[in-house]
């Protein structure tokens, strides 16, 4: 498949997609972060929640955070191929979400602070494939 001739991305486009980077980044952190912390010196519900964290969300965790930074680092390479990265980014945002939110009961051990993390991620993901069908669409990609 032959791409279309590829036209300069706006200004903005190449720090947005820097920013997009390091937001992955920092979610490669927490994940690496969740995965060795001391579970112990956590209060009882706490600890009790992280030990009841099924592999499948682990693993959306984990394709969540690491196809965000495959996903960005081909916005910044002006590649197509970030979209489909950054979609299934996504998805595994929402499966991550769905277990924290919805089947963890993570409302009930951690308050109503716990909705704002997941809240913002789905929203920053979901704009972030808004911006990769936007430099799509516009040949910037």
């Amino acid at each position: 498949m032959n791409e279309s001739v590829k036209t300069n991305p706006a200004k903005w486009f190449l720090p947005v997609a820097g920013l997009a980077l390091v937001w992955n980044l920092m979610g490669v952190a927490a994940y690496l972060n969740q995965m060795t912390m001391d579970l112990s010196i956590l209060p009882d519900a706490q600890r009790a929640f992280y030990e009841s964290i099924p592999v499948w969300a682990t693993a959306a965790f984990a394709i969540a955070v690491f196809a965000g930074v495959a996903g960005s680092v081909g916005l910044l390479m002006k590649k197509r191929w970030a979209i489909p990265l950054l979609v299934v980014s996504f998805v595994a945002i929402v499966v991550q979400a769905t277990h924290t939110l919805v089947l963890g009961n993570a409302l009930e051990i951690f308050g109503s602070s716990i909705l704002i993390l997941p809240l913002i991620t789905l929203a920053i993901g979901l704009a972030l494939i808004g911006l990769a069908f936007l430099s799509r669409n516009r040949a910037w990609i």
